[in-house]
């Protein structure tokens, strides 16, 4: 999966301003960009798609700018994603368990949906409570701690033990 800048740029900016939650005040877009170092366009925009959806209220005057409309451990890193760039997992705007293929190539779906429920698993659970406290519940945990976790595989094929697979 290719993070886009927008879609950092769109959770770091909440994330942001769930640091800001509590005290209730609105935050300015260039605050949140200097804060966040995000170009203030990009605020502004983001901003604009991100009240569209419902995840952030704003208000014009002195004492106006943005903040989430719900509370953080309400807003799932998922939601953002979604406000931004639509579904998890689709292809050529469709749906992933929409999409047929022809001959030996039609259980290349199963891998799509596979792959949005394994995003799901990590991108519905995270909140930007979670985030922002810098803990993460235990099955993200888990992933983190394992051996391959940090580590990017190099170009090219992937190899996988025999044992590692599960017969279907």
């Amino acid at each position: 999966m290719r993070i886009t800048a927008k879609i950092d740029y769109a959770v770091r900016l909440c994330v942001e301003l769930a640091a800001r939650y509590d005290g209730g005040q609105y935050a300015k877009s260039d605050d949140l960009a200097t804060a966040q170092q995000i170009p203030a366009n990009y605020v502004l925009g983001l901003l604009n798609t991100l009240k569209q959806t419902g995840l952030v209220e704003t208000r014009r005057g002195a004492d106006g700018g943005a903040r989430l409309a719900a509370p953080p451990v309400e807003i799932a890193v998922a939601d953002v994603i979604r406000a931004i760039d639509g579904p998890l997992a689709s292809l050529g705007g469709r749906h992933v368990e929409d999409v047929t293929y022809p001959g030996a190539s039609a259980p290349v779906r199963d891998v799509w949906v596979a792959l949005r429920v394994a995003m799901r698993s990590v991108l519905d659970v995270v909140t930007l409570a979670d985030v922002l406290a810098g803990t993460m519940p235990a099955p993200v945990d888990a992933l983190l701690a394992g051996d391959d976790a940090w580590r990017t595989r190099p170009n090219g094929r992937a190899v996988v033990r025999a044992a590692e697979r599960s017969p279907r």
